[in-house]
This record gives structure tokens, C-alpha cells and sequence, in this order.
């Protein structure tokens, strides 16, 4: 069964720390998967080499004080319903981070071989 996605939908992206978990598994991973289980187009999951946030504002000999693990944004795109409830589930897993939710327009969305894209 191939869906359909095309013009307006909401991206939902979480920024977490990559040496967070959640049910003793890492947190970006239970992210993913809760897209998967939620029927999303897609998830990704993206590390980044270097970040702060909230909890590592402090001035350190050499400028600002880098988090030790590094930054992880997990992103999926899809239909304002199904996004809207993405956020509630993903809202009640990180415990320290940031969820965003943007308005975006899908110009291309297609898989390979009958399979969706991000599948």
C-alpha cells in the first residue's frame, strides 16, 4: 500500500542527548521507533559533532563548556493528525531537551521498490 504525501505537513524534531535513554535503550532509538509504531511516512536520526544546551551554559577555562555526549535531532515529517500525536507521545519521553513542531511542504515524497521513503 503506497500513502500519499504531498504539500502542507508538519515537521517534528526532537533535540536530545545521544547518551540518554529511555527504557534501557537509547532515547533517539525508542524516538524512532515510536514514529515506526505510530504508522509516520519516516523518522531520521541526526549527530551532531558538537552542541550545548540548557544544562551546559557554564563558562569554562576555554569559552563554553561542551556537552561530553553528543547532540542527536530525530526528524519526521508527515500529516498535521499524525504528527499531533507524535508530539504528545514524544513530549511525555524526553526528559531534558527540546521537541519543535514547524510547518512544512512536501515537494517529493516516493519509495524504492514499493517501499515508502524513510521506510
Amino acid at each position: 500500500m503506497t500513502r500519499k504525501l504531498e504539500g502542507a505537513a508538519k515537521r517534528l524534531a526532537a533535540y536530545v542527548g545521544e547518551d540518554e535513554t529511555y527504557e534501557d535503550r537509547p532515547l533517539y532509538q525508542a524516538l524512532v521507533e515510536q514514529a515506526r509504531i505510530q504508522g509516520c511516512a519516516g523518522a531520521t536520526a541526526l549527530r551532531g559533532m558538537v552542541g550545548f544546551g540548557a544544562a551546559s551554559r557554564d563558562i569554562a577555562k576555554h569559552g563554553l563548556r561542551m556537552s561530553t555526549d553528543c547532540p542527536v535531532m530525530v526528524v519526521v515529517v508527515d500529516e498535521a493528525p499524525r504528527i499531533a500525536a507524535l508530539a504528545e507521545v514524544w513530549s511525555a519521553m524526553v526528559p531534558s531537551g527540546i521537541v519543535t513542531l514547524e510547518d512544512v511542504s512536501v515537494v517529493l515524497y516516493t519509495g524504492r521498490d514499493g517501499d515508502m521513503a524513510g521506510s
